[in-house]
């Protein structure tokens, strides 16, 4: 697997495919074995880069704290890496991000809004931590350091599925279990304190030009249902899809859809 240094840490990245370019981002807890159920049907018209966020994955994490823009920045990097290395490249890509990846796609709408044709949430927000889900990543840190993080996700990861997927299709939670076993507390609490410090960018969503994605869990409880309905009408451009049998892991849970929907957008892409 091809990598890059950033701040002197391997950053570990995929590609598959040719075509327009599209970064995919994954989320806390998680690498960019997410997306593997989807890199068949989107690499036969898509160029697909696939890094680990620092601390996942195969990448190293990054020494000290660390917000969600330093995290963007990695996403540049990459960028710089694999589409705009040389001249005769693509000028612009489009950007997906679930959960944790979302935030982390916003921070780069905002900074580098002209690299993008296009950006997408998938179960995720613009909107900053309210003053409860503060108190609950904080709590969340405090059993991380008491308990370590392969306890930590084992309480945590089965309640990102709906209680159909739970019931039908169990196999799903160890699934995310096994890719999520190797990432250190110490990558989770950097996560959850980067996640604590950063700011609302629904003014992100107001202004970006171009489309704009959203993929909603009816059952998701992390990114609450109503709180992605608050959002996903003010950009100029949206594309906004509903997974009615899903929570947080919906292109597991609904992989089909998921796969349709990602396709469709990118191909509608001018």
């Amino acid at each position: 697997m091809p990598h890059l240094l950033f701040q002197n840490k391997k950053i570990f990245y995929r590609t598959e495919g040719k075509g327009k370019p599209v970064i995919l981002l994954h989320g806390f807890g998680e690498d960019g074995n997410i997306w593997n159920r989807q890199i068949n049907l989107l690499k036969e018209n898509n160029s697909l880069i696939i890094p680990d966020i620092p601390g996942s994955g195969q990448s190293e994490m990054l020494e000290g704290k660390h917000t969600i823009d330093d995290y963007a920045e990695v996403v540049k990097a990459v960028a710089d890496e694999t589409i705009f290395k040389n001249k005769d490249s693509y000028q612009s890509f489009s950007l997906i991000g679930h959960s944790m990846g979302g935030y982390i796609t916003v921070a780069f709408a905002e900074k580098y809004p002209q690299l993008l044709n296009s950006f997408g949430l998938f179960h995720s927000s613009a909107f900053a931590d309210e003053e409860q889900r503060i108190a609950t990543r904080k709590k969340a840190i405090d059993f991380i350091t008491k308990n370590g993080s392969e306890t930590f996700l084992k309480t945590v990861i089965p309640n990102l599925f709906s209680n159909q997927s739970k019931e039908e299709r169990p196999e799903l939670i160890d699934q995310l279990l096994n890719i999520s076993k190797n990432i250190a507390s110490e990558a989770l609490i950097q996560y959850y304190e980067a996640m604590i410090l950063r700011p609302a960018r629904i003014s992100t969503l107001q202004s970006f030009p171009r489309p704009i994605l959203f993929i909603i869990g009816k059952h998701d409880t992390t990114i609450p249902f109503n709180l992605s309905m608050q959002q996903c009408h003010l950009p100029a451009i949206s594309s906004i899809n509903i997974l009615q049998h899903s929570a947080h892991i919906g292109m597991w849970e609904e992989e089909e859809l998921s796969n349709s929907i990602l396709k469709k957008f990118l191909e509608d892409l001018i």
